[in-house]
């Protein structure tokens, strides 16, 4: 039987100057208390208001950075990235933690005396059975406000709903959220990834339609023998917690209305229910973006964190319909005055390919900064991106802009 601990290793204070040195910047400290606001030379730099590290992420990297001290001696394991940064993951792997993604590594190769750290988007229920059959001490660092979208996910497979997830379907969440329904034996999910997908839904609730094309559609995105003319007759909706809210908003918006054309607004309640299971610190951050792009006008806006962080990608796309946004992943991609690395916003992602191979959707742009005269430069950065990171693009910046 495993050991699991949920709530730390009371081993913080021990832990608080590395996390510190790893992820704390002075130089970031210094603009917020300014205001949020830098000037240096022709630059001037404005932070949004919430950016980086959220309370979920913070408490995932300092029980990652506990369980190493608490056991030193032990192999300690992660399933998966803890996060999508991959700073913050190398961080890990130089202090030995190894992870289960990685060629070679199994969980059937655990055993009681392995350590492993669950990650802040917590795990499937099949792999976290398979760990505890193996008895190994387990750290939970699940976020929160996953646990709130599981919980209600449950619920809608004990009513007989079928949840119907806004969210990717290989990103790890969605994949751990969509296990939460099959805990019950006739739970059933489908996950969908945008607008058109969710109108392929509504227009097989209103006349059904196609079954074998649907089902062809959705084929990697639905739960075992999932049939649309049973499974979409009763629907719960639900969402990857670092989705854009407002996309997730009208799914649901599309699918109530869809439901009372099929069986008329008397009995909504019978085929359709939601809650509101975005995450808080994903809607601060999109929130304050949008603040900020509302009240200032910008030459470019800088978007930094993981090429494969959905709330990073979620933030550019937010910036690129005001403003010339460039997708970073650390100041590394500030090539030079001239040159630049990026994602681009609407580039495909793979979740589970090797980190060192993330770059593989950048593009280098040239001509980026304006050479001369002043320059607004807005920046924000994901929920997974650490303010050293953050610092560091700042200090390029003016380094690159100097008179």
């Amino acid at each position: 039987m495993s050991v699991i601990f949920r709530k730390g290793l009371d081993a913080r204070q021990d832990v608080a100057d590395a996390l510190a040195r790893d992820y704390h910047s002075q130089l970031v400290d210094e603009i917020k208390a300014a205001g949020f606001r830098a000037r240096s030379g022709r630059l001037t730099v404005h932070l949004a208001r919430e950016f980086g590290f959220c309370y979920g992420v913070d408490r995932a990297v300092d029980y990652a950075y506990q369980t190493r001290h608490k056991f030193p001696s032990r192999t300690v394991y992660l399933t998966g990235e803890i996060i999508h940064n991959p700073h913050v993951n190398a961080r890990l792997r130089a202090a030995g933690l190894r992870f289960l993604t990685d060629a070679g590594e199994s969980i059937d190769r655990l055993g009681p005396d392995d350590v492993v750290i669950l990650p802040a988007f917590g795990v499937a229920v099949a792999d976290l059975e398979r760990l505890e059959q193996r008895g190994c001490i387990l750290v939970d660092t699940t976020c929160g406000s996953v646990l709130n979208v599981w919980k209600n996910v449950r619920q809608y497979a004990q009513d007989g709903f079928t949840a119907l997830i806004h969210g990717k379907v290989h990103h790890e969440e969605t994949r751990a959220t969509a296990s939460q329904a099959l805990r019950f034996p006739n739970g059933t999910f489908l996950i969908i990834l945008d607008g058109q997908e969710a109108e392929l839904v509504c227009t097989y609730i209103r006349r059904r339609g196609d079954r074998a094309a649907f089902l062809a559609r959705f084929a990697a995105a639905a739960s075992p023998g999932f049939d649309p003319d049973r499974d979409l007759a009763r629907i719960g909706l639900a969402n990857q917690t670092t989705m854009l809210m407002s996309e997730s908003l009208a799914i649901g918006d599309m699918v109530r209305r869809a439901m009372i054309d099929r069986y008329g607004e008397r009995d909504l309640a019978h085929h359709y229910v939601a809650f509101d299971t975005i995450c808080s610190a994903t809607q601060d951050r999109q929130d304050a973006v949008e603040q900020l792009l509302a009240t200032h006008p910008f030459d470019l806006m800088l978007v930094i964190g993981g090429y494969n962080s959905s709330n990073t990608r979620n933030l550019a796309r937010i910036c690129a319909r005001r403003a010339r946004t460039y997708h970073i992943a650390d100041a590394s991609c500030l090539v030079s005055p001239a040159e630049l690395r990026h994602q681009p916003i609407d580039a495909p992602v793979t979740f589970q390919m090797p980190a060192q191979a993330r770059r593989y959707s950048e593009l280098t742009v040239t001509g980026w900064l304006p050479a001369a005269g002043p320059l607004s430069v807005g920046l924000t950065a994901g929920a997974s991106t650490p303010d050293n990171i953050v610092g560091q693009v700042i200090e390029r910046l003016e380094e690159f802009t100097k008179s």
